[in-house]
């Protein structure tokens, strides 16, 4: 059967193109901001300026725009190099790479600690993290309590390195011997925990405060009224985690991000260790995710809470004890549980991320925040974070980060890319590109790998490591072809920092349902879907807006009190503009946005519920009269049913219900984007003549053919990031309204700019096969040009397979890169040139024809397109492959060649199966991984035109 020839968006820069017209379609210029960043993690921060210099240059050479510096754990053996976090001789490296930094062009971001979450020894126990524990007793009328009221917190240890007995401690950690080789992650101390509160229910509904009723002894000096009298007393507790990953010098407790004392006396050490320095290149300060709960217990008290309750809730919580630790009814329980953890969130938001925000501003400073895992609402926590970062590859996590930027007005939305993407030394260039545009698609536009280390020259292959899957460092066999896949990013990135973002929905959080559900804990960390609003609506109710394709982002209760109307349209407080607001199925809304929604009906908006209207409020304070008003506004609604919604005419505007998102969506006048029915993937901006789309194809089959628009114009231009081609795309209008003709094979993405005026510049050249694949036969010599443990004899193969299983141990152990060259006569065929089909590689390639660079072919597909006239009566190919890293990893492993060197955690593997006797990562049962050039390689007519009806539809 013939073979299908997908190589889409791609031409020869010898196409012979009007001077003139091209200059009407360009690329934007990339900037520093356009390129991914990296996290740079400094092991043991046990860097000189000379290496320093030497690794910003090839990262500077290898397309990266900038660094995140994260200080961590230490490698073992270079102890006498470590140096302590924000000492002087740190800051002098800090300042060397601030200036290095500028002078090659690169920005600098800094983690603000070593590790995470904040904490470090300067941390005091009245600033670390809090838990609250509980003691009940009984009392009869008549009777005084016999017990003391005391709670003894329990000794407990935990560390990712080597064991010790707590009782050779002393506290607090930060003051005990060899902190990198124990590796502490939580510790608590026994000690008698302080009172908090001693509170009295009886039998007949009174409740008494005798806090101050008891002595220092803890002895209870009071005798019980009438009645049968249950005590609550409560107590603060340390919740002992430590800082995870903690480099020398950052050791310590972790502070209490509820308060903004803590927070504050946290900041003020590096306002000392800044003191005199120039650290005004320091674009941002970052936080890496919250984490305080990865622990035994949770951090859920502070010592200001009853205070801070008090005040938010307006009312006591001492009164509401039994229901705040789920011994009352199941309503009341919920309702104090609400008013609980939206107490904590408010806390969060306040005391610590917009403190924060403020003190980076002293310093003419940003913030990057990672705010999912956090006990609140975490779209309120990126609102306020001047760069909001998410991680993970689930479209809906990924857009709780770019929803808070997109509504809030921020231009960029980050993320932690490739932090497990496959187990290590697996990951290729391929993989890491479905990752990047994977944040794409979720409305990330400045991606970070995850991430590079600082690597001395000195130190021996693989280098120093960290413990995530992918390695983006030098070390890597992928090095010598990172700067395409880098360049690809800044294209498509120079795009989505453009404009502003175009979304039609605005999907509201019913966080409300959320903090009212019981757990096993008294905490609800956010954290995507899965982890906050599992098993609700909102999830399957998102999925079906992605697989219809409609634009959505996602709106807290707060931001949606800066929600207004211009005409039908939405405004939010960043000034994007949407539709309508989508309610998915909320039990729950508070007064306050449920009088916003009908506000926005009223003033023409079209407000849409899925399946049902809320039913009640949230919360205990003034329950009667906010419930009575609740009530009453849903009341005040006459719906009408027709076509399975139905609507109530508000104002200007409608309320919509209905069960199926799709179809009441339709009732709104929300339109999708059809382009999904055809497996195709997309993330929309607004420019000031039209709109970016950039579109993806990650399905398993190619994509050719019309695309409709949601949003068109009168043309249409269209750029391949990967191979830097672009033209006017073939478009036409139709009842779908503007499509265009596009051709994507399987991993392979563009961007689509729609325009209101017509373009005129070069029409883009589609590709159309003008004959059979011809297999480009005959011997290829191989030649091992870089890379170890050794090189491999040169090799000449009639029949491409993997390298590894040819003759001898060298192959197979080999990692690096290795030449195929071979001379072939010119094919026959009629067309503008061929198109150049290497089959299958592993794992990326450079490939050069008679001498010139034709391009770097990262995957998954490897073609290019090659000029008729680069073609010769006898030809020279020559294919440069770099393979993985694994092949040398596994014949170290199997060898016992120490690799795996560092304090902490050293290493951990994702997948079970690559896990040891002692648990952590090794290659030594993997077998060797196919490398090199697997083909078969074809060369096949081909002819390229700017016009669609000259295009194969099915080739």
């Amino acid at each position: 059967m013939k073979k299908s020839l997908f190589f889409s968006l791609l031409v020869a820069a010898a196409l012979h193109q009007n001077a003139a017209s091209a200059q009407a379609l360009k690329w934007p210029e990339i900037t520093q901001q356009n390129k991914p960043w990296t996290r740079w993690w400094w092991q043991g921060s046990a860097v000189t300026e000379q290496d320093l210099t030497r690794l910003l240059t090839q990262y500077q050479q290898a397309g990266l725009g900038g660094t995140e510096i994260t200080p961590i754990y230490g490698v073992k053996g270079t102890e006498k190099h470590f140096i302590d976090f924000l000492s002087p001789k740190w800051m002098t490296m800090l300042t060397h790479t601030l200036t290095e930094s500028k002078r090659l062009g690169l920005g600098v971001d800094m983690a603000q600690a070593s590790g995470w979450p904040f904490g470090g020894p300067w941390v005091t126990s009245e600033d670390a993290c809090k838990y609250v524990a509980y003691q009940t007793y009984t009392v009869k009328g008549g009777e005084q309590l016999k017990e003391t009221v005391s709670y003894i917190q329990k000794p407990m240890i935990r560390t990712v390195g080597q064991p010790i007995d707590i009782k050779q401690l002393v506290e607090p950690i930060a003051k005990n011997k060899d902190l990198q080789l124990h590796a502490f992650d939580q510790v608590r101390f026994e000690k008698l925990l302080p009172l908090q509160a001693l509170m009295a229910y009886s039998d007949k509904g009174q409740t008494l405060d005798l806090t101050s009723k008891v002595d220092a002894n803890g002895k209870l000096n009071w005798k019980a009224p009438a009645g049968n009298w249950t005590l609550y007393g409560v107590f603060q507790g340390w919740h002992g985690k430590q800082v995870e990953r903690a480099g020398p010098g950052g050791e310590g407790d972790v502070i209490d991000h509820f308060s903004q004392t803590a927070t504050q006396h946290y900041l003020q050490r590096f306002d000392e260790a800044f003191k005199g320095r120039d650290v005004s290149s320091i674009r941002a300060f970052f936080n890496d995710s919250y984490e305080v709960d990865d622990a035994q217990g949770e951090s859920n008290w502070t010592p200001q809470m009853f205070a801070e309750f008090q005040k938010r809730r307006g009312y006591d919580l001492r009164q509401h004890l039994p229901a705040l630790f789920g011994k009352a009814s199941d309503d009341q329980n919920q309702r104090v549980l609400t008013d609980y953890r939206e107490t904590l969130s408010e806390l969060l938001l306040e005391n610590y991320t917009k403190t924060w925000s403020d003190w980076a501003r002293t310093h003419k400073a940003l913030i990057r925040n990672q705010a999912h895992g956090s006990p609140a609402n975490i779209l309120d926590l990126y609102a306020v974070t001047d760069i909001p970062e998410i991680e993970g590859e689930d479209l809906l996590r990924i857009k709780f980060a770019s929803s808070a930027a997109h509504v809030t007005g921020k231009k960029l939305t980050s993320s932690e890319t490739a932090t497990w993407e496959n187990d290590h030394f697996l990951s290729k260039l391929s993989d890491i590109k479905k990752a990047m545009d994977r944040m794409l698609l979720g409305g990330v536009n400045h991606t970070f790998y995850h991430g590079t280390n600082y690597s001395p020259q000195a130190a021996p292959w693989p280098g120093w490591l960290f413990y995530a899957a992918v390695h983006f460092n030098p070390n890597n066999t992928f090095w010598t072809d990172f700067a395409q896949l880098n360049r690809y990013v800044a294209h498509a990135q120079s795009f989505m920092q453009a404009g502003q973002p175009s979304n039609d929905v605005l999907v509201y959080l019913p966080i409300y349902d959320s903090y009212g559900k019981p757990g096993k804990v008294m905490l609800q960390h956010f954290d995507g879907i899965d982890h906050g609003f599992k098993g609700m609506p909102v999830g399957a109710t998102g999925e079906a807006l992605l697989a219809k394709g409609y634009g959505f982002d996602f709106i807290s209760d707060l931001q949606l009190q800066q929600v207004k109307n211009t005409g039908k349209t939405l405004q939010t407080g960043g000034g994007s503009a949407y539709q309508t607001i989508l309610v998915p199925a909320a039990q729950v809304m508070p007064l306050a946005t449920m009088e916003q929604l009908i506000k926005l009906a009223q003033n023409g908006a079209t407000i849409v519920f899925q399946d049902q209207l809320p039913t009640d409020v949230p919360g205990l304070g003034k329950l009667d009269s906010r419930r009575a008003a609740f009530k009453k506004l849903v009341g005040s609604l006459k719906f009408s049913s027709s076509g399975g919604v139905q609507k109530a005419s508000v104002g200007k505007g409608s309320v919509l219900v209905g069960k199926d998102v799709d179809q009441a969506l339709t009732a709104a006048g929300v339109q999708r984007e059809m382009m999904v029915d055809k497996g195709l993937e997309f993330v929309r901006r607004r420019h000031d003549k039209g709109h970016y789309y950039f579109v993806a194809n990650w399905g398993e089959k190619p994509v050719e053919g019309w695309v409709p628009l949601r949003v068109g114009g009168k043309s249409v231009a269209l750029y391949n990031p990967m191979t830097e081609k672009l033209g006017v795309a073939a478009s036409r209008t139709s009842a779908a309204g503007t499509e265009v003709y596009v051709q994507l094979a399987p991993g392979e993405s563009c961007i689509l700019e729609t325009n209101d005026a017509a373009l005129t510049g070069p029409a883009y050249a589609y590709m159309k096969a003008t004959g059979a694949s011809q297999p480009v036969q005959g011997t290829w010599d191989v030649s091992f040009v870089s890379g170890g443990p050794e090189l491999p004899a040169k090799a000449q193969v009639k029949e491409l397979s993997s390298w590894t299983s040819w003759n001898g141990e060298a192959v197979k152990n080999f990692s690096g890169t290795a030449t195929y060259t071979i001379s072939f006569a010119k094919p026959q065929g009629t067309g503008e040139g061929f198109l150049l089909d290497l089959g299958r590689v592993a794992e990326s390639a450079r490939v050069q024809l008679n001498g010139k660079e034709l391009g770097t072919l990262v995957g998954p597909t490897y073609q290019v397109f090659v000029p008729k006239d680069q073609m010769q009566a006898t030809n020279k190919l020559v294919v440069t492959v770099s393979n993985g890293m694994a092949n040398r990893i596994i014949h170290m492993d199997r060898n016992k060649v120490p690799y795996k060197n560092a304090y902490n955690i050293n290493m951990s593997s994702k997948l079970k199966e690559n896990r040891g006797a002692d648990g952590l990562f090794t290659a030594e049962k993997w077998a060797p991984k196919e490398s090199g050039l697997l083909g078969p390689v074809t060369l096949t007519p081909t002819t390229t035109n700017g016009r669609q009806d000259k295009a194969s539809p099915g080739l």
